[in-house]
C-alpha cells in the first residue's frame, strides 16, 4: 500500500510537472527572442533621425560606428538611389536584396533568418525613397538565459517530485502502521493472547477497522469467561451431593465394597476439584483489571449459605451468618472467592460430626476484609 501510493503520488506529479514546466519552458524561449528582436528594432529606429537629416556615406558611416550596434558591427544601412547618385550600403549587411527589397515594398520591418542568427530590417522612409537599417541579431542573444530559466524550471519541477514523494510517503506510513498493528493484533488473538488489542489510530477507516476488532476481541474473552464461569458453576454445584455421598458412603461400615465406594467417591470429588481448578485458572491474557474489579462478599457469602444451608439442615448443623448486611467490596474475582468458601464450607462438612455446629463471619475494616469460617468441632488431635 505504501508504495503504490508513491508510484501514484510520482506519477501524478511528474504529469502536473511537465505539463507546467514545458508550456513555461517555451514561453520562456520566445520572450527571450522577443526580447532580441525587440532591442534590434530600437536599434534600428534610432538611425530614423540621422537619415532624415542626411544621406552622406561618410556621415552615415561615422553615425553607424558610433551607435552601439554599429560599434559591434552588427548594424548596416541601405541607402535607395537619389537623383544621379547611385543606392550604397554602409556597415556589414548581411541580409540578401531580395529581402531589402521585400522590406521597401512591404513599409514595415520584418525579421529574416541568416547564417548564426537573425537580421531585423527596419524601413525609414526618405523624400527620395525608403531607407532600410538592419541589425544582426546572434543566435546566442535570442537564447540567452533561456538555459539558466530551463534549469532552473527543471530543478523545481525535481524538488516538487521529490518533495511530493516524501509527503506521500509518510502519508503511506501513516497508513500502513496501522493497518500493520491490526493484523499483528489479529495474529496475537490467533495465538490466543486475548489481552491483544488494537489502538484506534489512522484514517476513518483504519480506525472503523480497530473498533470492530477490539469489540470482537472483547466479545471473544466476555464468552470465554462465561463458558469458564459455568464449567466452575456446575462444578461447584456437584460438591454438595457428593459431600452427601462421601457421608453416606462414611456410614457403611467396613467392608471391600464399602471401602470400593469411599475410593470412587474421593477420585470423583478430585477429579470435580480438577475441573474447578482448571476453570478458574485457566483465565484470558488480559489487561491487569482496574479499580472497578472485585466482587461483593457479602452478596457472594449469601448466595453460597444459602446453597449449603440444604445440606446443613440434613445433618442438624446450626448455622450463623455474620456481616453480611451491608455491601462489602474487595479486589477478588467472584469465582475466586466462591471457590475459596466451598472449599472451607467442604472441609467443616468433611471433617466435623454431624450436628456440629458453624459460622461465617465477614469483618470489614479500613485496610482488610477478613472472611472467617469456624465451626464447632473437636478440632485436631495433637
Amino acid at each position: 500500500m505504501r508504495w503504490a501510493l508513491v508510484k501514484v503520488c510520482l506519477a501524478v506529479t511528474t504529469m502536473v510537472v511537465v505539463a507546467f514546466a514545458v508550456p513555461l519552458g517555451l514561453v520562456v524561449k520566445e520572450m527571450a527572442r522577443d526580447r532580441a528582436i525587440s532591442n534590434a528594432e530600437r536599434h534600428g529606429a534610432g538611425m530614423g533621425p540621422t537619415l532624415s537629416i542626411t544621406t552622406d556615406r561618410e556621415e552615415l558611416t561615422r553615425a553607424v560606428a558610433s551607435s552601439e550596434a554599429g560599434g559591434d558591427g552588427r548594424m548596416a544601412v541601405y541607402v535607395p538611389a537619389v537623383g544621379d547618385a547611385e543606392a550604397f550600403e554602409v556597415g556589414d549587411p548581411r541580409a540578401g536584396a531580395r529581402a531589402v527589397e521585400a522590406t521597401r515594398k512591404e513599409g514595415r520591418a520584418r525579421t529574416t533568418g541568416v547564417p548564426g542568427g537573425f537580421v531585423v530590417l527596419q524601413p525609414t522612409a526618405l523624400s527620395s525613397g525608403t531607407a532600410v537599417v538592419e541589425i544582426y541579431v546572434p543566435e546566442a542573444e535570442v537564447s540567452n538565459g533561456v538555459t539558466t530559466a530551463w534549469v532552473v524550471l527543471a530543478g523545481v519541477g525535481i524538488a516538487l517530485i521529490i518533495g511530493s514523494v516524501a509527503v506521500a510517503d509518510r502519508l503511506g506510513v501513516r497508513m500502513v502502521q496501522p493497518a500493520k498493528r491490526l493484523v499483528g493484533a489479529a495474529h496475537d488473538l490467533g495465538e490466543g493472547k486475548l489481552g491483544a488489542r488494537v489502538p484506534e489510530e489512522g484514517p476513518t477507516e483504519l480506525r472503523l477497522a480497530a473498533v470492530a476488532f477490539n469489540s470482537m476481541a472483547d466479545q471473544v474473552v466476555q464468552l470465554l469467561a462465561n463458558e469458564r464461569e459455568l464449567a466452575a458453576d456446575l462444578s461447584h454445584r456437584l460438591r454438595t451431593p457428593l459431600t452427601v455421598l462421601r457421608l453416606n458412603a462414611a456410614s457403611l461400615g467396613e467392608g471391600p465394597a464399602a471401602e470400593q465406594t469411599r475410593t470412587a467417591v474421593e477420585t470423583l470429588e478430585r477429579e470435580v476439584d480438577t475441573i474447578i481448578r482448571t476453570a478458574r485458572d485457566a483465565k484470558p491474557q488480559t489487561a491487569t483489571a482496574g479499580p472497578g474489579a472485585g466482587c461483593d462478599a457479602a452478596e457472594v457469602i449469601r448466595e453460597r449459605m444459602a446453597f449449603w444451608s440444604a445440606l446443613a439442615e440434613d445433618e442438624g448443623r446450626e448455622v450463623r451468618v455474620a456481616g453480611v448486611e451491608r455491601p462489602v467490596r474487595i479486589p477478588v474475582a467472584r469465582t475466586e472467592l466462591v471457590a475459596a468458601l466451598d472449599a472451607l464450607l467442604g472441609n467443616v462438612f468433611r471433617h466435623t460430626p454431624e450436628g456440629t455446629a458453624f459460622s461465617v463471619d465477614v469483618h470489614n475494616g479500613e485496610d482488610a476484609v477478613i472472611v472467617l469460617v469456624s465451626d464447632a468441632g473437636p478440632g485436631i488431635a495433637d
